[in-house]
């Protein structure tokens, strides 16, 4: 039994019709493919940030984004810190000790709740329903907090008042201190956000 042969043109026109195929199939998936990727935007929102802290004075504040939430560096003067361990029997959890892995690394669990005594690092948002707190860093009797005020933060939506070390004070609706989130020094005046791990 014999083959019929294929003419030369049939064959010319079936291979350029499955090479046509099979670069239109690849370049229809290669854009699916690369939707699985995350963007540069996506990228850029879990990066860590580095921040230069040298002109920060004591008792200022600065606030830097790392994945889209407000993270404050404060420089605490030593009557500040003078008055944290005072503090203790009025907060809830003077320690850290609830949710320690969560919010607290364990470097930071020290009365200061930070690497270095006088700089503080926490995400500026409440514990309670996510609301940003101000700063109410000086002392005495102000709306809102209590006459004998050492210096903190206060949650204006429901109340809750945190010490210089981001700690709350018991029967405030906020459940848990403020987060410390993961840092390391890269020099005596650079910060790094988001990384604590030396490559």
């Amino acid at each position: 039994m014999s083959e019929t042969p294929i003419d030369s043109s049939k064959r010319t026109w079936l291979i350029a019709s499955g090479c046509a195929g099979a670069v239109g199939g690849v370049a229809t998936a290669v854009p699916f493919v690369s939707t699985f990727q995350p963007s540069e935007k996506a990228k850029a929102a879990g990066a860590a940030v580095e921040v230069d802290i040298s002109g920060l004075k004591p008792g200022e504040k600065i606030t830097v984004e790392w994945r889209g939430k407000p993270v404050w560096i404060v420089k605490r003067t030593p009557e500040q810190l003078a008055e944290l361990p005072k503090l203790d029997a009025q907060l809830a959890d003077p320690k850290s000790a609830r949710n320690p892995a969560e919010l607290t690394p364990e470097y930071a669990r020290n009365e200061w709740r930070s690497i270095k005594p006088e700089v503080l690092v926490a995400v500026g948002i409440c514990s309670h329903l996510g609301c940003s707190p101000t700063e109410k860093f000086a002392s005495g009797p102000q709306p809102s907090l209590p006459d004998d005020w050492k210096g903190g933060f206060l949650c204006p939506c429901h109340g809750s008042t945190f010490d210089m070390a981001g700690r709350v004070f018991k029967n405030k609706p906020a459940p848990d201190n403020l987060e410390v989130p993961p840092h390391m020094y890269l020099s005596e005046t650079k910060l790094l956000i988001g990384e604590d791990k030396k490559a």
